[in-house]
């Protein structure tokens, strides 16, 4: 049970209202739907789905090894929990593009990206990737067009290329993959604002800008991204490598001191977190659940 007032169909067209606004979107990543509830609460734009994320959270590599119903079984319970719009990474499709976007679509995302390496991928941000050719790209883009149901599921072409065959050919297949049919382009690994602000006078269509941290690209400021004229910005792992660093510090210091006495400042409060999963809303005329105090849980 979860106290969303949109539905799906809402969602999807509402960002394509805000896509036309020329205001940059802002969607953070989330490893799970607590984390989800928090970046709606806060009112960010949107909410992200790290192909990277779900592959770390199962404790593996972002080489191509997560499965269709592990990302999308994830996925859906993320994109139903808040009334944001949900994009998620599809990798290279999974090895079956007319599926994986009937899968999505279903699981109530407002869109997806797919992108240009070959099936054993790996980070965009990652040296030696191979990429396939913009033709077989071409196919895959239109078989993601042609699949999906509502018009409004945006299907979204990552381009690999500018690390392996620069700017140049890379905006070859920008304008490749919006003839096929993309509603949006994901130019990954531009290096500064400079690759940014080429690919933008090279596209017809919204462009979404990722800035992940320790990667190959400058982290621009978000109102410079807008006056660079992109639509959307990710922000892929940050969360969970906030989550992360602060897990690690705090076990190291329960494992040294060994007491958590130390750091209860750097936690969540148990009345924060009641807070956030939106404990009193389950309450019901027969059955009152929050029968109890938070009073010294703060």
């Amino acid at each position: 049970m979860h106290f969303t007032k949109k539905t799906v169909s809402n969602k999807r067209s509402d960002l394509i209202k805000n896509l036309k606004s020329k205001k940059l979107l802002r969607f953070p990543g989330a490893y799970n739907p607590l984390c989800a509830k928090l970046i709606a609460e806060i009112g960010f734009d949107g909410v992200y789905i790290s192909g990277g994320v779900m592959s770390n959270d199962l404790g593996l590599p972002d080489i191509g090894l997560t499965t269709l119903d592990q990302v999308s079984y994830r996925s859906g319970q993320i994109a139903r929990v808040t009334d944001l719009p949900t994009i998620v990474d599809i990798d290279t499709g999974f090895g079956n593009c007319k599926k994986t976007i009937e899968v999505f679509e279903n699981k109530g995302l407002a869109g997806c990206h797919l992108e240009d390496q070959i099936a054993e991928k790996r980070c965009g941000h990652l040296d030696n990737k191979e990429v396939i050719s913009t033709n077989e790209m071409v196919k895959k883009i239109q078989t993601c067009v042609a699949a999906r149901k509502d018009k409004n599921f945006l299907i979204i072409a990552r381009t690999d290329a500018n690390i392996v065959e620069g700017l140049d050919k890379t905006i070859d297949r920008v304008k490749a993959y919006e003839d096929a049919g993309a509603d949006i382009i994901f130019p990954e690994a531009m290096k500064d604002e400079k690759e940014f602000e080429k690919i933008r006078k090279n596209s017809k269509v919204c462009l979404l800008a990722n800035m992940t941290e320790f990667g190959k690209s400058k982290l621009l400021p978000a109102k410079e991204l807008e006056n660079l004229g992109y639509n959307i910005v990710i922000y892929p792992v940050t969360t969970q490598r906030l989550a992360m660093k602060n897990v690690e510090d705090g076990l190291k210091a329960i494992f040294k001191d060994g007491h958590q006495n130390n750091i209860i400042g750097k936690m969540q409060t148990r009345k924060r977190l009641y807070e956030l999963v939106e404990y009193e809303k389950y309450n019901t005329p027969d059955k009152k659940i929050t029968d109890f105090k938070t009073d010294g849980h703060e």
